[in-house]
């Protein structure tokens, strides 16, 4: 049987994300594996308005870092033992799929598949996408088309978001 000893989980503050959070909670929790959590803050989403704004990657770093801590602790409640938390700037598309897999040493990526339409995802592409592409190790994307209509965030509640929303306008 095969097991995972080292998991990679991305998670971005949305609901999709912590529904693989979830996933990633029960897989570590089955292989008795570390958990690292990652976050990345993609600078180039706001390099133009840090100009006018230089306190925008600040609160960008503070939304990460209570996200990952909310995270964090429910691991450590899930019994979850080892579990380390990761932010880091730049692409998502690039930084999870090496340097974050060189960085943690993990054997697995799991990340939630893309919530853009066709149209967005032809132009853009997803970043699950870029994982399933570029990554040397397993990755699993987890469907979240179909999360269930009971499923409530506990981390990346609509007040941690729309708090980082209105510290970023």
């Amino acid at each position: 049987m095969i097991e995972y000893k080292n998991i990679l989980i991305a998670v971005d503050g949305s609901r999709e994300a912590e529904w693989a959070f979830h996933k990633a909670l029960g897989a570590a929790k089955r292989n008795n594996a570390k958990l690292s959590i990652i976050n990345i803050i993609d600078t180039r989403s706001f390099a133009s308005v840090e100009a006018y704004d230089r306190s925008i990657s600040d609160r960008a770093n503070e939304f990460a870092k209570k996200l990952l801590d909310g995270y964090e602790a429910l691991a450590f409640e899930k019994g979850i033992t080892e579990v380390d938390k990761i932010i880091d700037y730049g692409s998502p598309k690039a930084i999870i799929p090496k340097k974050a897999v060189e960085k943690t040493g993990a054997d697995v990526i799991i990340c939630g598949s893309s919530g853009l339409n066709a149209v967005e995802r032809f132009i853009v592409g997803s970043v699950s996408e870029a994982i399933v592409r570029h990554a040397h190790i397993d990755v699993l994307v987890v469907r979240t088309e179909n999360i269930p209509e009971d499923f409530e965030t506990t981390v990346a509640t609509e007040e941690l978001v729309s708090e980082s929303e209105e510290n970023i306008e």
